[in-house]
């Protein structure tokens, strides 16, 4: 790989900063540059740095910014506004509808944060920081990591180095630079990292051997994205085939007890978790009469899905409470028979219809009525605080704010094996065999054949709301497809495949050049 000296920029020209006298820059805009003042000899405590750049990483935890891109831009999950609820001058809606520009805070912040992360790790991989092979390599992983955000959301990557100032013009990766630049970290992270197998606990919130066959996994299964050529190679699904199966020889496997994965408890599941709240994955959606101890005041009531999202899961469409022939995965809403204290009177999955308290009464909206969530909509706007199915995978019951995030997990692993071998991987097996194993695992009907569609659609209900579904929309050539509330005129517009380089790192950037539709 050709070796080229870059520089991170998310500043604003000093025209811009003038124009604006009440912005103010923090160390999430990627601006701060510490060395500045003289000559980079190092960090002063690469462990310190190391918790640090971990801790950062907890900023998945939003339900903005990264999050917020990589879900509600698909049709997995939208935010309707409810009277003057959730409106945030078109934010949410924006996002939905494939009509964001390069002035959306939320992309905004995805830029400065992640990019953020890949120079301080920098910093700490630089020699004269003197770490450990293993520091370098818990380094790595997160740089990759942050990399590969990048280079997903917006094809761009700028670098720099510890000793470039913000007097260097930047010079920028392109995506296929980045592509090998972040293979080449994971290759130097997976030959130092610490083996940790699968019930490690606290040992998997950092990175680990299985974590970064996990993302470099990852990134083969979309390399032919990344590098434009549109079509995956048998080297490259060979090797998704062997890094999954080298993480399943640690232990790694299919979990049964859909929802108890995403308990705090260990499990064979988990491949990396981090420590950040997972309040947002539960509270967002429920309803404000809708509480439970640690949360007694109840949801914010906004994230809901599309119905047409909910109808590719096996059950009645218009009921989910226990025998409306659902499989495990799409969950149950307690009724009065059955709701109580230990759940709260809160469903798992997807929660339609009448809900209930944990006395067994109906909740109530707030015209007073029976709290019940609908399948349809009137619009993005206009909706009252019942409309929309709510989804919900982490639960009160095991904790209102819980420090457990799952971000990568065995049964996507288990999935991208299955999809390698049906891109033409030489070995692994039957992709149909792989995929019935997990669905009859999940309580779900077998499948006689399987095609695109099926595996996208099996992605999707194994690992909706867990920031995989846009990645995956654009790996099939679905994220441009029409669904309910989308604008028309971005319908089919593959320039939304990416997201625009924001206005201001344009402006302070000269080597950027902003992706083309923007």
């Amino acid at each position: 790989m050709k070796k080229v000296q870059f520089y991170i920029l998310a500043l604003s020209t000093l025209a811009f900063l003038n124009s604006c006298t009440d912005l103010e820059i923090d160390d999430s805009d990627s601006i701060i540059d510490d060395s500045a003042a003289g000559e980079f000899t190092g960090v002063a405590n690469v462990e310190s740095s190391l918790t640090d750049l971990y801790n950062g990483l907890n900023r998945v935890g939003d339900q903005a910014n990264i999050y917020a891109i990589s879900e509600v831009s698909t049709d997995e999950l939208l935010i309707p506004t409810r009277g003057t609820d959730w409106g945030d001058n078109g934010i949410w809606r924006t996002l939905h509808q494939h009509t964001w520009d390069s002035n959306h805070n939320y992309i905004l912040a995805a830029w400065n944060n992640w990019n953020s992360t890949i120079y301080q790790s920098t910093q700490i991989i630089d020699s004269r920081s003197e770490g450990t092979p293993e520091q370098i390599a818990l380094a790595k992983f997160a740089r990759a990591y942050a990399m590969w955000i990048i280079m997903d959301n917006f094809g761009q990557v700028p670098f720099r180095t510890p000793d470039e100032g913000p007097k260097v013009n930047p010079n920028i990766l392109t995506r296929t630079e980045a592509l090998e630049f972040v293979l080449a970290d994971l290759d130097d992270a997976i030959a130092d990292l610490p083996s940790a197998a699968a019930e490690s606990g606290d040992a998997l919130k950092r990175g680990t051997k299985a974590a970064a066959r996990f993302l470099k996994a990852k990134v083969l299964l979309n390399a032919h994205v990344y590098d434009g050529t549109g079509t995956a190679t048998t080297a490259s699904m060979n090797e998704v085939v062997e890094l999954v199966d080298a993480i399943a020889a640690e232990g790694f496997a299919l979990e049964a007890g859909y929802f108890d994965i995403f308990k705090q408890e260990a499990d064979n599941e988990t491949i990396w978790w981090l420590p950040t709240g997972v309040g947002n994955r539960i509270w967002n959606g429920l309803h404000y009469s809708q509480g439970a101890p640690g949360n007694d005041g109840g949801g914010w009531n906004g994230f809901t899905t599309l119905s047409e999202f909910y109808d590719l899961f096996e059950g009645e469409p218009d009921n989910n409470y226990v025998g409306a022939g659902q499989e495990e995965r799409r969950g149950w809403v307690p009724d009065a028979s059955n709701a109580d204290d230990t759940n709260y009177g809160i469903g798992y999955g997807f929660l339609i219809g009448t809900q209930y308290g944990a006395d067994g009464e109906p909740k109530t909206s707030r015209a007073g009525t029976d709290l019940v969530f609908s399948r349809d909509f009137p619009g993005l706007v206009g909706n009252n605080d019942a409309t929309g199915i709510r989804t919900i995978k982490y639960h009160p019951a095991n904790g209102a704010f819980t420090e457990h995030e799952i971000m990568f997990r065995y049964s996507d692993a288990h999935l991208m094996k299955a999809e390698a071998i049906m891109r033409g991987a030489a070995t692994g097996g039957d992709a149909l065999a792989l995929v019935n194993e997990l669905r009859v695992l999940r309580d779900a009907t077998p499948l006689t054949s399987l095609s695109e569609q099926d595996m996208i659609d099996e992605r999707g209900r194994e690992l909706y709301k867990e920031m995989w579904r846009r990645n995956d929309l654009i790996r099939f050539g679905q994220f441009t497809k029409d669904w309910e509330f989308k604008d028309p005129t971005s319908v089919g517009d593959e320039t939304k495949n990416l997201f625009p380089i924001p206005a201001s790192a344009l402006l302070s950037n000269p080597n950027l050049v902003q992706n083309p539709g923007y």
